[in-house]
């Protein structure tokens, strides 16, 4: 994302994260498209990075467990903020009450509190200061191909890495069907930028 956004954008910026393999691979990305210079690529915990300068956007995709939470990633992110800035917070949500335990952890999580429902996400932002000013929101197809391109990466990544003993929710004869997970009527994503 910060690397397409170089590009068309001409911003600059950091991204950080914890694997080596994706601030490997986002390096190589800003070299392909010509951005290298514009931004650069942290390997480190983000659950405690703070910009040494205040960033006009400040964006947590898919990993608000780095802050526990929305509302700690939220005030994490907000002390990278400079006032008047966006923040970018890519966040799961319920489409309808998930109906049992088996569809809440069909869905990843470990309880329905786990994930919100629209409305209610769109007012804990509120609750935290914030106002929601735009929200993309994935639909059911766009859900499945980002489920999808994250199973054949993971597959594409194990067949290179041959292990002797595989994760549980990983390996040939996982009990964790692609398939199964990708289709799920009760969650989905959105992305929501606040100010």
């Amino acid at each position: 994302m910060l690397c397409t956004w170089a590009r068309d954008h001409r911003v600059t910026g950091t991204g950080v994260d914890i694997s080596t393999v994706f601030t490997e691979k986002a390096r190589a990305r800003a070299a392909e498209l010509g951005v290298a210079d514009q931004i650069d690529f942290v390997h480190g915990d983000a659950s405690g990075y703070v910009a040494d300068e205040p960033v006009d956007l400040a964006a947590c995709v898919g990993a608000t467990w780095i802050g526990g939470g929305v509302a700690g990633t939220v005030e994490l992110l907000g002390r990278s903020l400079r006032p008047g800035g966006l923040m970018l917070i890519g966040e799961p949500y319920w489409r309808q009450a998930p109906p049992t335990q088996d569809v809440i952890e069909g869905c990843r999580a470990g309880s329905r509190a786990d994930f919100r429902m629209l409305p209610e996400l769109i007012g804990h932002f509120g609750d935290l200061g914030y106002d929601v000013v735009e929200m993309v929101l994935a639909d059911q197809d766009s859900w499945d191909r980002y489920q999808a391109a994250q199973w054949f990466n993971l597959r594409c990544w194990l067949d290179q890495n041959p292990m002797t003993s595989w994760p549980p929710m990983c390996g040939p004869n996982s009990p964790q069907d692609p398939h199964a997970t990708c289709s799920t009527p009760v969650s989905t994503s959105a992305g929501a930028s606040l100010r």
